[in-house]
């Protein structure tokens, strides 16, 4: 199995960047996709983007100010996040896919990223 636990979030001004980190423990090798997602409260879970071994690939509304990637030796997923506006504020989850266990679907608690003055 595989255990993911997110760190970095925190409250940063408009205009800011925030560096979340995913560390993942157990069998992280077999983890063939890496995702972030995002969710505000009342509103469902956002994917933010994801990498596999094509790259990493982002949703319209974080492309360009989002990077994704990924440190196999450290077994860590990242997201920077630079140009940080209002709606970006959310709880951030990671998320792996590891076909070859089961579950093959594994979640962080999250981590939650305030932007605001």
């Amino acid at each position: 199995q595989v255990q993911l636990a997110e760190s970095g979030g925190g409250l940063v001004q408009p205009g800011g960047s925030l560096k979340l980190t995913c560390w993942a423990t157990g069998e992280a090798a077999t983890i063939t996709v890496f995702r972030w997602y995002r969710q505000v409260p009342g509103k469902q879970r956002e994917l933010v983007g994801f990498i596999n071994n094509d790259g990493p690939t982002y949703a319209d509304a974080v492309r360009g100010r989002f990077t994704i990637s990924r440190d196999y030796i450290k077994s860590a997923l990242y997201l920077q996040m630079s140009s940080l506006k209002p709606e970006d504020t959310a709880v951030y989850y990671c998320n792996a896919q590891a076909p070859r266990l089961t579950p093959s679907e594994y979640w962080g608690l999250g981590t939650e990223v305030t932007v605001a003055s």
